[in-house]
């Protein structure tokens, strides 16, 4: 038993159970006695839950579930006493009575109903267990799991929102801060469990527990930027059967030759945004920000070359592998190149395009390394759990992306950062800004991008609030950048001096909003404005010489008090910024 933890982290609500006392007299106070005393014992249960299950204590949690589970049914059955609940209708104490008995209730469904699912995690949380040294998943604990996870997810989504519906304004201070703590507790409780429930969900059919499934990787170039994060340098096909993915085939995108018309109809926004290039150009796929598009435009081109479909695309960045290769440690690249976390940016975007002046040889070797790395986490080198953290990681940055060609499954990444569906997901509020080398080079290795939320101010009566987005971009190549190789200053025709860098910016404002003001430095700047998916977009040039610096603020229009910025991941940034309001004087 975890006695430090649940006097340290607790429901805190006996302050407030205890003031009961004095307020509503014996029998009432008696009932708060003992409603306080339960839910003190699993109030640190419901509050670490989250840092549980990220840690795997799973078995800590099974050791406990009996009390628990009999604590908070005995929180549960006095604070639902007849004379508490006509106690609720009176003034004053009535809203306090009445959130006590709804976080009795809420934490009584958790452990009944989701702590026992959650004491099974040990063996999806046990990775190194979960990951064969062959490189397979037994998926069998996965699949044993589901049921029970979802069940746990439903029931904890379900307290969540009870709890989240108590009006704490309406609360003394002795009871509004205990509920404030429960609400965050089971919220964080909520999001961990939601992400369990869908690896155990997901995870056993996307591996072939139900079948073989074909997929394409897509490794995505960093040097010379797309929306998503650069253009699409290799693709291998990934064959996944009972818990083992192996890679069967890697091409690089030479083999994908443009094509006279999209190989999908692009819509009027899509051409006026990206040109029919989206479409035409397994390269330039990448230039929507949405990546459920981008997915399903590589598979149409894939079957257009092959005959064949698949069941989904990933695709990963530059930095996504580098965090790959902190955890498996060093691999032998093609030519014998040793590969570390420490070298692998500069050797894969730097120096492989001087020492392989040709084309054709550098795309070869680009394709050669996805393969190689792939082929060192898939047969299990490095430590699991590091893989995993690693992963997630890049998850979180948004520079790993998967989409399901299964509709059911689509539907429950649809929500998730893997999904990367700007356009066609659930954030309708958030806003973008994405980056798109207008050099036709490998440039970027040498361009150094920054963004932020500078300011922000809460809407007020009604009326939306307001942000300033910040775009910072620096470009800091070598002195003889202009002596590099064509195939890294880039296929300009002259439109830009030989070393200079040009990108394209393109900025979304949130669903249904529009975009104000746009400035470069001190002065206002214009743009190609559009729309797409009903955002607002504008789409500026940058143009910067070496050791250039160009500072560029977008203000934007914002509905609650947060503001999410999806960005294009770079080498220097991840794919998500943030920013939160002041109240509007």
């Amino acid at each position: 038993m975890r006695g430090s933890r649940r006097v340290r982290i607790t429901l805190g609500v006996s302050a407030g159970v205890l003031g009961l006392v004095v307020v509503a007299g014996g029998w009432l106070g008696y009932r708060g006695l003992q409603a306080e005393r339960a839910l003190r014992s699993v109030g640190d249960v419901v509050g670490g839950l989250q840092s549980d299950i990220e840690a795997g204590r799973t078995q800590a949690l099974a050791d406990e579930l009996p009390a628990v589970q009999a604590d908070a049914a005995r929180a549960r059955s006095a604070t639902s006493d007849p004379v508490w609940r006509l106690a609720e209708h009176l003034p004053v104490v009535g809203d306090d009575l009445a959130a006590v008995r709804t976080v009795a209730a809420a934490v009584d469904d958790v452990a009944r109903d989701a702590l026992p699912a959650i004491s099974q995690l040990g063996t999806v949380l046990a990775a190194q267990e979960v990951r064969g040294t062959d490189g397979r998943i037994d998926l069998k604990p996965l699949v044993d799991a589901a049921p029970k996870l979802a069940l746990a997810d439903a029931t904890t989504v379900r307290a969540r929102d009870a709890v989240d519906a108590i009006d704490t304004s309406r609360l003394i201070g002795r009871i509004a801060g205990p509920v404030l703590k429960v609400q965050d507790g089971l919220g964080k409780a909520s999001a961990a469990l939601d992400a369990a429930s869908q690896v155990a969900t997901l995870l056993p059919p996307m591996l072939g527990a139900d079948g073989p499934r074909t997929y394409l990787l897509v490794s995505l170039n960093s040097a010379e930027l797309r929306s998503a994060g650069g253009i699409v340098g290799a693709v291998a096909v990934l064959h996944a059967e009972n818990g083992s993915l192996d890679l069967v085939e890697q091409r690089t995108t030479l083999a994908f030759p443009s094509t006279p018309e999209s190989v999908l109809p692009l819509t009027p926004d899509e051409l006026r945004v990206h040109t029919d290039r989206l479409g035409r150009w397994i390269q330039d796929t990448v230039f929507t920000p949405d990546f459920p598009r981008t997915a399903q435009l590589v598979s149409a081109i894939w079957q257009r070359s092959t005959g064949e479909t698949v069941d989904g695309v990933v695709a990963t960045d530059p930095v996504a592998v580098k965090y790959l290769l902190s955890a498996t440690g060093a691999i032998a690249a093609p030519g014998g190149v040793e590969l570390r976390a420490d070298n692998f940016l500069s050797v894969l975007l730097h120096d492989s395009y001087l020492s392989m002046q040709d084309p054709v040889v550098a795309d070869e070797f680009y394709t050669g390394v996805a393969a190689t790395v792939f082929r060192a986490v898939g047969g299990g080198q490095g430590e699991s759990r590091g893989v995993v953290e690693q992963l997630a990681k890049a998850g979180e940055e948004r520079r790993l992306r998967i989409w399901s060609a299964h509709p059911v499954e689509q539907a429950l990444l649809a929500p998730t950062s893997l999904s990367a569906g700007f356009l066609s997901g659930t954030d309708d509020a958030a806003a973008g800004v994405f980056l798109n080398d207008g050099t036709a080079g490998k440039l970027d290795y040498f361009l150094t991008t920054t963004y932020s939320v500078e300011s922000m101010t809460c809407g007020k009566d009604g009326a939306p609030g307001s942000a300033v987005v910040r775009l910072d971009l620096a470009y800091d190549p070598p002195a003889d950048i202009a002596q590099y190789p064509m195939y890294v200053t880039g296929y300009n025709s002259g439109a830009i001096p030989t070393g200079w860098v040009q990108t394209n910016v393109t900025v979304y404002s949130p669903v249904g909003g529009s975009i104000g003001e746009l400035s470069l430095g001190d002065s206002l700047v214009g743009g190609l404005a559009a729309t797409e998916g009903d955002r607002a977009v504008r789409i500026l040039t940058s143009r910067l010489a070496p050791g250039g610096r160009a500072t560029y603020r977008f203000t934007l229009p914002v509905r609650a008090s947060t503001l999410d910025v999806w960005t294009t991941p770079t080498l220097t940034s991840p794919g998500i910024v943030g920013g939160s309001c002041t109240p509007a004087p």
